[in-house]
């Protein structure tokens, strides 16, 4: 069947942004709750919400609203209604009754319980029509988290669920998952039970909150909150009625039942008000001290603060075996913590799921794992996980693992969908090439380069990869959340540190040589950004033939933040695309002056749809809503362009001085409104110089070469004086900007 129109009932934030999403896919949607007020204040906290819920903003009018009272009959001409109000059942069987009586006949009727079993939400329900009712479980932000989780019914027409699960997975760019009706589903059953593991193990092995995060954190390929810090993030009042459910719900030999039971400190804590960043503070908390902000954490044995201590386990990106292999109290955390999981997962399997890897991929999708519990255990080894492991006696898939011995038991990735994916087709690779910073995927027509740092942070490593890939059509790509952040700034201050600004000047011209190459290989070079696509990131991206982006991207320039100026090649990019504007060709200041503005402010855009009108991508971009459909976009691209033929080298033709000028004016008056201080006035400058071509005349003509010279001296100057330097370390250290 097909879906046009949508009623959700229940303006919350669950109901409001899967209404945002799917005013997002262009689909029509009325959103009703008790009162139509109370829908027109969600439609407005839709339209200024930040991260943006909207894709688009012109189009939240695809939004109707209304209340459950008069407003009903629009559940007629739906073909999808999704329950999204309290989690109290009366007052769910109360609105399906509603329902159920007013929808047109077919029509599928979903809820967004996150903890309610489908037997209970539906035992009011006929059989017929129990065929059309699902759970249909978004993850919070609906925009920006992949996973959908669809629990079918035994009644359940299996060809209805299949239309909605393509739907939601075409229209809407979801990972739709469809599981059986078990208590947590899939995602919130082990993701949960992975955080009580960790917290009760951090108790019973005496390490510090601090410590606890540093191991279940980027090493083990979750996200960097740790446990405690995403206890604090999601609530810790609401993660004990969560717990609460789970032990309702859970047979009482269940290994989720000890991990779930009360914790003396946590009962302390929501006794005192502090529920986590909602509330005075959590398991960590901000104090203040001498008027600075201090962060502090909370001792496990006396329940008494401490500022919190850096815990540096010398592991960037997530690595298991080194995690798991350490002979310290952090390897010993870390692998008891990684064996219950993969022990509880497994022990789940068939009957959470027929599909063990269905659990990896919500695991990724709904948490932001790097992988998931049977992942895991494939990178362990299944010699290696059985020499350690002990204690899995009744796990029938544990034990037929134990006798097969099977190291390629994995199969298949990302079963759950039928598009060709990234993760599909790496195993695949003819061959593979890996440095510290990069892994290339070598194919017989094609050459697939993933970054592997942190959050993508470019260096040499990254552009060494780039430019040996360059032999076939490229595509530039990863699984993890980020595109790329920019060049890597602690690599860049290493160097300065040293006093060695001859390396630091060797690496940026070795970045411009390699988007150089990007540019005018003789292979089309595709970019696919997801996530942040930042700084160098954005300059490699812009400097690649053809682009396919997916639609949650931050991309723009932000190198003035941090004291600097684009100068990988982004000022003459974007100069050169605003160059080609109508306005450009009738006033030769325009195009720098309107760049000038764009990268002085470090305009970002949060979708496609912001990107275009800054430039930083072109109408003819693909837009691609499913991450999914990244690799498959790409690919097709490259299938499109057999006979392609690099651009020609573009050239400037800029004012210099006068125009240089009308930008010190701009800055001065800036400076005067004390919008930026002193050392903003000189990255102004230097930005000044580079966009009005530096000692030029509008009667000459600079290379794209000589451009990159302009960019290259600029940032030099910049990396060299302290006032940067000190913007650098300041956000390395803190994460925020210095205004100096």
């Amino acid at each position: 069947m097909d879906i046009k129109k949508v009623v959700i009932i229940g303006s919350g934030t669950m109901g409001s942004g899967i209404a945002a999403h799917l005013c997002n896919a262009n689909v029509p949607v009325t959103l009703l709750d008790l009162k139509t007020e109370i829908s027109e204040k969600a439609r407005d906290r839709i339209y200024k919400s930040r991260p943006p819920l909207l894709i688009d903003k012109s189009k939240i009018e695809n939004i109707k609203v209304g209340n459950i009272n008069d407003n009903f009959d629009v559940v007629k001409e739906a073909d999808w209604i999704v329950e999204a109000v309290v989690e109290r059942i009366d007052i769910k069987h109360n609105i399906y009754e509603k329902i159920f009586k007013n929808r047109k006949d077919g029509a599928i009727v979903s809820s967004n319980t996150s903890s309610i079993p489908i037997k209970v939400l539906s035992e009011k329900l006929t059989d017929k029509e129990k065929k059309d009712f699902c759970i249909t479980h978004f993850f919070n932000p609906v925009r920006y988290m992949g996973l959908l989780e669809i629990v079918k019914n035994e009644n359940n027409d299996l060809n209805k669920i299949n239309s909605l699960k393509n739907f939601c997975e075409e229209e809407l760019g979801k990972g739709a998952i469809v599981c059986n009706d078990t208590p947590g589903f899939l995602g919130n059953r082990i993701g949960v039970y992975a955080m009580q593991v960790a917290m009760t193990e951090a108790f019973k092995m005496k390490l510090s909150i601090e410590e606890a995060d540093a191991v279940f954190g980027r090493p083990m390929g979750v996200p960097k909150t740790g446990v405690f810090g995403l206890y604090d993030l999601i609530g810790i009042d609401l993660m004990a009625d969560v717990l609460k459910s789970f032990i309702k719900e859970l047979p009482e030999n269940d290994p989720f039942q000890p991990v779930a039971k009360n914790i003396p400190l946590i009962n302390k804590l929501i006794e005192t008000g502090y529920t986590g960043r909602k509330g005075k503070g959590g398991f960590y908390r901000m104090n203040k001290s001498n008027n600075q902000k201090i962060l502090e954490a909370i001792n496990l044995d006396t329940g008494k603060y401490a500022p919190s201590k850096k815990i540096d386990l010398k592991i960037e990106i997530t690595d298991i075996n080194n995690l798991i292999s350490r002979k310290d109290k952090y390897g010993d955390y870390a692998w008891s913590v990684i064996s219950k999981i993969i022990k509880y997962a497994s022990s789940l399997v068939p009957g959470i799921t027929d599909k063990f890897n269905d659990i990896d991929e919500a695991m990724r999708l709904g948490f932001n794992w790097a992988m998931g519990p049977f992942e895991m255990l494939k990178e362990i080894g299944v010699k290696n996980f059985f020499e350690r492991v002990d204690g899995f006696k009744g796990n029938k898939f544990l034990e037929d693992l134990s006798v097969s011995k099977n190291e390629n038991f994995y199969g298949e990735r990302q079963l759950y969908t039928n598009i060709e994916t990234l993760g599909k087709i790496k195993p695949k690779a003819l061959k593979l090439e890996k440095n510290k910073s990069a892994t290339t995927h070598r194919f017989k027509d094609f050459n697939i380069v993933e970054f592997t740092t942190k959050a993508n942070a470019l260096d040499y490593d990254s552009m060494d990869a780039l430019k040996e890939a360059t032999d076939k059509p490229l595509i530039i790509m990863n699984e993890s959340m980020q595109f790329s952040a920019g060049v890597n700034l602690t690599y860049t201050m290493n160097f300065v540190d040293k006093g060695d600004l001859k390396s630091v000047e060797k690496f940026i011209k070795y970045f411009q040589d390699t988007c150089k190459e990007l540019k005018y290989s003789k292979h089309p070079v595709v970019s696919a950004p997801s996530g942040l696509t930042l700084g160098g990131g954005f300059e490699v991206l812009v400097q690649s033939n053809f682009v396919a982006a997916h639609t949650n991207i931050v991309i723009g320039l932000v190198e003035t933040i941090v004291g600097l100026i684009p100068a990988g090649g982004g000022c003459k990019e974007m100069l050169w695309r605003w160059s080609q504007t109508e306005e450009a060709k009738q006033d030769p200041d325009f195009a720098p002056l309107k760049v000038f503005d764009i990268i002085g402010y470090a305009k970002t855009a949060t979708s496609p749809v912001e990107a275009e009108p800054l430039k930083y991508l072109k109408s003819e971009d693909k837009k691609i809503m499913n991450r999914n459909s990244l690799f498959s976009e790409s690919k097709k691209l490259i299938d499109q362009n057999k006979n392609f033929m690099p651009p020609s080298e573009c050239n400037f033709q800029l004012s210099g001085k006068p125009l240089k000028e009308k930008m010190k004016k701009i800055l001065e008056k800036l400076y005067n409104e004390k919008v930026i201080l002193d050392h903003g006035m000189v990255v102004g400058m230097e930005l000044a110089n580079v966009l009005s071509g530096g000692d030029t005349t509008l009667d000459k003509k600079i290379s794209e070469d000589e451009f990159f010279k302009l960019e290259l001296d600029a940032f030099m100057r910049l990396i060299e004086n302290k006032k940067t330097q000190e913007r650098i370390k300041h956000t390395l250290a803190t994460g925020k900007p210095l205004v100096n």
